[in-house]
């Protein structure tokens, strides 16, 4: 009686590549991201979907498009509970540079991050919170044996695996989420369990940005 979650992080964009956050700014794929998410949908074409998810940033959706694109039976929705994580002030940001003009706030993001909310943002807590109630929404209306796509974001997607593995959020960053990773999860029942974290071995010819 499962449901079974193909859970993808979108290719890299221009903004990635510079370590620029983004958070809800809409950047589309660059080149590179283009590539990977075509690598990763040849990863997935086997794949049986009953449905796919994503988030509506371009980013997110036209990774989800790149692997619908060999599932043509697939209806894709767009899932607002999936978009990345509101950085408020600090969207658009040069890390180095934020990290420069914000010493302290860095050392308690790095020490105890479920403690910060970005300011106008979020904080981890919510974007769990929201990101969970998708997964429960969206499982719940599906019938058992179904296989579903969710395509998603760095935050998000690693505060849906702290959940499955039941990890501290402030030992989020343990779990990895490179772009154009896919992880699998399994939804029983009220259990959310991980079987694959951050796989990208199809994008060995990739290089490994670090946001």
């Amino acid at each position: 009686m499962t449901i079974r979650i193909l859970l993808v992080r979108h290719g890299e964009t221009e903004w990635n590549r510079i370590h620029r956050f983004q958070g809800r700014s809409d950047l589309p794929l660059n080149q590179t991201g283009k590539e990977q998410a075509h690598a990763l949908a040849l990863a997935l074409k086997n794949e049986s979907f009953a449905a796919a998810y994503s988030s509506p940033l371009t980013r997110a959706m036209e990774t989800a498009l790149a692997i619908t694109a060999f599932h043509p039976s697939a209806p894709i929705f767009e899932e607002k509970g999936l978009i990345e994580m509101d950085l408020g002030d600090f969207d658009g940001m040069e890390a180095q540079k934020w990290a420069e003009q914000y010493p302290d706030l860095r050392k308690t993001w790095q020490a105890t991050p479920s403690k910060i909310r970005m300011p106008g943002g979020e904080s981890l807590i919510e974007v769990q919170a929201r990101a969970i109630d998708a997964v429960d929404r969206l499982t719940e209306s599906h019938p058992p044996g179904s296989t579903l796509l969710f395509s998603s974001h760095n935050f998000v997607n690693m505060t849906i695996l702290s959940y499955a593995t039941k990890t501290h959020l402030d030992q989020f960053r343990t779990l990895r989420q490179g772009t154009a990773a896919f992880n699998v999860l399994i939804k029983d029942g009220e259990n959310l369990r991980a079987e694959v974290i951050n796989e990208r071995s199809h994008l060995e010819n990739h290089k490994d940005p670090t946001h």
